[in-house]
Order: structure tokens, then sequence, then C-alpha cells
């Protein structure tokens, strides 16, 4: 018997590809090329133009951009990193990685679930080497309070930048606030590929670093010897496999010129959403609309007033066939986390995590299906 699968009727992600990303792929694939080469090239240029940084290095997954951000900001057995614990574990995860400790720290509020500078700076020891901030939902976090705050105390700061391609603070990029940033291009994300990432900086020795270790840290790369440029080479350190496809450069390569586009139609709906969402009673509609025009307008978040309802909204949601999610669970709360710091403690972060519900956005969205999401949730927060 064939195994059909059943998908909501409004999903919280929707891609739709066009005919030149296709036709870019196929030539790719045409060519026999497949592993890192030209087209990776090509699409790190462009990017980087994009952001206006130096570098731009394009890695496997966020995940690998973040372990070897951290390991270009030495960080290594006995450092500490503050990292938020309202995001996907990766942030905290990549720590672990280079033999390190993650600090979770606060958010600022409910309003604003952004790392909060001040809470950074209570938390800094002799032992911190780095903070990590994450721009949620797209938002720009106080990277420019964070960045100051890293400065005088001698840290490196590393930007998160998963949910936030093309998102800016005072007319400056994202991702090009500290030592370096990572982006994602997974398969919900804003330019999505399924699988990738990208490292961002404006140091040389940085992308050094990282285009050495994203490929087991070798001199030369098969593309190298492909063209004839070496017949050889050396391992120089403990490198990695986090390289970035052809097909995959290509897509992103294509995707890239309507991603202005993308974000500006995900602004236009979440002015539109945040104006429906604000006739709800007992719901927090996080950020202003005055920081909608910064921002990439990845998700839509909304958050219960009242704790404990979280499920059964989604639950009614879901009946309604509209997908919900949770953008996040507090890191601090799983269980490989808790049994390594079990006395951590988050408030304002716990109470974020047990009420938070993302709603459906992607750029074809219409009108009516705008609609259709705030009548079933004034419904389901009503019922709860």
């Amino acid at each position: 018997m064939a195994v059909t699968e059943t998908f909501p009727e409004l999903p919280l992600f929707d891609l739709r590809l066009e005919q030149s990303d296709l036709d870019a792929v196929a030539q790719t694939l045409r060519s026999g090329w497949l592993t890192m080469g030209p087209r990776t090239a090509a699409f790190e240029e462009a990017f980087a133009a994009q952001l206006g940084a130096r570098h731009a290095v394009a890695v496997s997954s966020c995940t690998a951009a973040l372990h070897l951000a951290y390991l270009a900001a030495g960080v290594g057995p006995g450092d500490e990193v503050i990292v938020p614990s309202f995001t996907f574990a990766a942030t905290a995860n990549a720590v672990l990685y280079c033999g390190a400790t993650p600090v979770f720290a606060e958010i600022v509020s409910r309003e604003r679930p952004d790392l909060d500078p001040e809470d950074v700076e209570r938390r800094i020891t002799p032992k911190t080497k780095a903070v990590c901030v994450v721009h949620y939902a797209g938002y720009p976090a106080a990277v420019d309070r964070l960045s100051e705050l890293c400065d005088a105390h001698g840290l490196a700061l590393i930007e998160d930048v998963a949910h936030a391609p093309s998102a800016t603070l005072h007319g400056r990029k994202l991702g090009t606030w500290g030592l370096a940033g990572a982006f994602s291009f997974f398969s919900n994300k804003i330019l999505s590929v399924g699988e990738g990432g990208l490292l961002c900086t404006d140091s040389d020795e940085v992308a050094a670093l990282a285009r050495s270790r994203r490929s087991h840290a070798m001199t030369s790369g098969t593309w190298d010897r492909h063209r004839g440029r070496t017949d050889t080479y050396d391992v120089v350190a403990l490198g990695y496999n986090y390289r970035l496809d052809e097909p995959r450069s290509a897509l992103l390569l294509s995707r890239l010129e309507r991603l202005e586009q993308d974000i500006a139609r995900r602004r236009e709906l979440t002015l539109r959403y945040r104006g429906l969402l604000a006739q709800i009673p007992g719901l927090i509609v996080p950020y202003a609309d005055s920081d909608v025009p910064e921002s990439s307008c990845y998700v839509m978040p909304v958050l219960l007033e009242r704790e404990g309802g979280q499920s059964e909204v989604a639950r009614r949601m879901r009946e309604r066939g509209i997908q919900t999610s949770i953008f996040y669970p507090a890191v601090h709360r799983f269980s490989a986390y808790r049994e390594r710091f079990p006395d951590v403690t988050l408030p304002i972060t716990e109470l974020a995590a047990h009420t938070e519900l993302t709603l459906p956005l992607f750029g074809h969205m219409t009108n009516e299906d705008q609609d259709r999401v705030a009548a079933a949730l004034a419904e389901a927060v009503a019922a709860t």
C-alpha cells in the first residue's frame, strides 16, 4: 500500500521555486562538477557584496558557521561563551563542540525577546571569551550595545543571523557588527535551499581559518587540483567536512536575486498581521510596527499572556488546518542541558518558551490566509 502524507492546509512555511532556480540547478547537474567549486565562489562573492562584508565563506550549515566562528574567536576548553537560551540549540551546541561552556543569559522581555545586554554584563567572568547574540525572528537585537560591551571587556562578539538575512540596525546589515556572523539556508529559512550556511567577516584571519577548517584544513581543494594548480595537499590542523555543494550554491545564487523583494513582501504581511492580531485579547505581539522596516520578518511570533494554554491553542489551530510551531523551547531546559547545568533558571525566557506560538508566514501568503489565521487564533485563545 502506498504511503500518503497529509500536510496542513495552511503550512508554517511554503517555498516556491521559479523556473530560473530549477534551470540553475539543472545546469549545475549537467556540468558534472557537484562538490564545492566555481558556483560556491560566485555565491560567496555575491553574498559578501550584498552584506557589505569583506568575506563570505559558504559552509554546510549555520551550525558549522557558528562552530567555525567560535574557533576563530579562540574559544576552547575552559572558556565560557554567553548565549541566549531562547534560540535553537545549535547556538549553544557549537560552544560545546569547542570544549567550552555556554553560559545562558536572559532576554529583555516577552515584548522584546532579545539577549539582554545588562544581563550579559552581569555574567561576564575571567573565563568569558565571547558573546553570541541571536537576531530573533529577523529583528535586530541590541548588537550596537553588545559590540561596545564586548570591546570594553576584550571579548569577541558573534552574531547568529540565521533569522535575519539583509536585516539592519542603524542602516548597517546584521552579521557585520561582530567578529563574525553565521547565516542559515535551511529549508524553512528565507533564503532556503534545504541545508547550508555561511560565515561572514571583515577579518582576513577569520576568513582564512574558516576556509581552511571547512575542508579538513587541507592546503588545496578538489577544484584546485582539478584545474591543475597542484597535484597534492597537506593537512595543517584539525579540520571538518563543512563544505557546501555546487547545486545548492547555484540555487542560492539564483534565489539571492529575489531576496529583497521577498523581504519587502514579508514586511507588508507582518504589518498587516500586527494590525489583525492587536485586536485579540490575551495576546502579546512582540516588537513594534516601527521595528518592521529593519527586520527580515522571518517568522510571526505571538505570545499568550497567560501560561498554560500553549498546547491547547496549537491543537485548536491544527484542527482548523493551520500549522503553528514553538520558536523556541528554552535550550537550558532540554534534557542534555539540564544534566550539564541543572541550576540554570531564566524566568523570562522560560515564560516566553511556555507561551510562544509561531504563525504561518511566507512571501506568497494572501490576505485571506492571514484573515483565516487571525480568526482561528482569536477563537482558540478565547476558548482556552
